[in-house]
């Protein structure tokens, strides 16, 4: 049988040591294509590039996979990697990550590692984006290989319902091995943002994101939970943002 094609791609660029990782396991089960941002586009979101020029540049950075550097977005990279590098042929899977951070919660809306995953959902492909809760230049990996297998081959096997991309997150490296895989929902948690105000060595004003980050949810079925308690947290996400429920109160509304 032909070996299942799978298309990776990041945020973090296509240096990081998640992406190393992710293509290293990647390569145990099918034919691997890599399309990666040539810097960090971490927080970038969906955001594709409309106004200026885009570069693909083939390396052998992983030696014997093939892969391209993208100055776009990781958005731009499945885009190009689907319609482009592989014109003539359809990914069997997409994957994205791994990630140096976390993904849970309301950050799956700021994330570039998800927002690849969640464009080849859009464009029918099974797809899985990949994040380690450890912001550590020099974060562990070595704990999330297996899990990174076992999820791929059950969507290579069995697919993801359509228009599904799955958001999977692991906790930091611990001394006890993880407790397994919990399937969650989003928590209901967010950034209280602040901005701090500083200025330029010639005077002029600028500000720098900070914040702290807030759980308000107490449930035991969410990725927060997970995560919490040295579980694999898998949340199904989608693209389609209607808010479903509200459509019956605002047809009654006086327009």
């Amino acid at each position: 049988m032909q070996r299942p094609l799978i298309l990776v791609s990041n945020d973090d660029g296509i240096t990081a040591t998640g992406i190393k990782v992710l293509v290293n396991v990647m390569k145990e089960l099918g034919e691997v294509v890599v399309v990666a941002p040539d810097s960090p586009q971490s927080g970038m979101g969906h955001a594709i590039t409309i106004g200026n020029t885009l570069r693909l540049t083939e390396t052998d950075i992983f030696k014997d996979v093939r892969a391209y550097k993208c100055s776009g977005t990781p958005a731009d990279c499945v885009k190009l990697g689907k319609f482009h590098v592989l014109k003539d042929r359809r990914p069997d899977l997409v994957v994205s990550g791994i990630n140096h951070g976390s993904n849970t919660s309301i950050s799956v809306l700021y994330s570039g590692t998800m927002s690849a995953a969640v464009e080849g959902a859009m464009e029918g492909l099974p797809a899985i984006g990949y994040s380690l809760c450890d912001y550590d230049t020099d974060a562990d990996f070595s704990h999330t290989e297996d899990y990174v297998k076992k999820i791929a081959i059950q969507v290579l096997e069995r697919g993801t319902p359509k228009g599904i991309a799955l958001n999977v997150n692991f906790p930091p490296k611990q001394r006890e091995s993880l407790k397994g895989i919990k399937i969650c929902r989003q928590a209901h948690a967010k950034w209280q943002e602040e901005f701090d105000q500083r200025y330029d060595p010639n005077g002029r004003r600028y500000f720098w994101l900070a914040g702290n980050f807030v759980n308000f949810d107490k449930g035991e079925d969410n990725d927060e939970w997970a995560i919490a308690n040295n579980y694999v947290s898998v949340v199904p996400c989608q693209y389609d943002l209607t808010a479903h429920h509200a459509i019956s109160t605002l047809n009654e509304w006086d327009f």
